[in-house]
């Protein structure tokens, strides 16, 4: 098997992590609905408790931390005046940190997130939440399009397993790397886990 080299080398991007002392925080759908019912992710749990670390180090640090909530409608999994749209007491946002709804996969599309960083003066961003494939993939790229330098950590996200229209089921852990993969070619440095962001 030949590997390619990513575009990340080819254009000479590099792949330097974001700093907490440098960076925003983004904590994308971290939802109850992705830790029961139809929506259920694997994997979600572990991914939550490195979800709840990074944003301790955030905040005893002092640095921005921005909350993401996806919002689908009354009596959709993504119900944001239910319990099940409710963003997970473990990494619930405190009191002066912004917490952006949005109506699409990324978080920057018809949201204030892109005001809200450059208000902050922010240029770097750490990311992590929920889907890997979608909504973290989505929010990744868009990141880069805007001109930030997004990294995202790995074991922080989580997926689920979906029916390949070529035949079979692609697993929840073979869609996470794959996804992983794809923003780490170009749009994003990706680490596999927090204790790779410095402080």
């Amino acid at each position: 098997m030949t590997v390619s080299r990513t575009l990340r080398d080819i254009a000479g991007l590099g792949y330097t992590p974001s700093r907490i002392a440098n960076s925003a925080l983004i904590l994308i759908d971290c939802q109850n609905t992705y830790r029961e019912g139809i929506m259920q992710l694997d994997g979600v749990e572990p991914a939550l408790v490195e979800c709840q670390g990074l944003l301790k180090r955030y905040r005893d640090a002092g640095r921005p931390v921005i909350h993401i909530q996806h919002d689908a409608g009354a009596g959709s999994p993504y119900d944001v005046n239910d319990r099940i749209g409710a963003i997970a007491d473990v990494v619930a946002p405190k009191a002066g940190e912004p917490v952006v709804v949005k109506n699409y996969p990324s978080s920057f599309e018809k949201t204030n997130l892109d005001d809200l960083l450059k208000g902050l003066g922010v240029e770097d961003l750490t990311i992590a939440g929920f889907m890997t494939h979608v909504c973290v993939n989505s929010t990744a790229r868009a990141a880069f399009n805007h001109g930030y330098r997004a990294t995202v950590v790995g074991n922080a996200t989580a997926t689920r397993s979906l029916p390949n229209p070529c035949g079979g089921v692609v697993s929840a852990k073979e869609l996470h790397e794959a996804s992983l993969v794809a923003l780490n070619d170009m749009f994003a440095v990706v680490v596999p886990s927090a204790e790779k962001i410095a402080d």
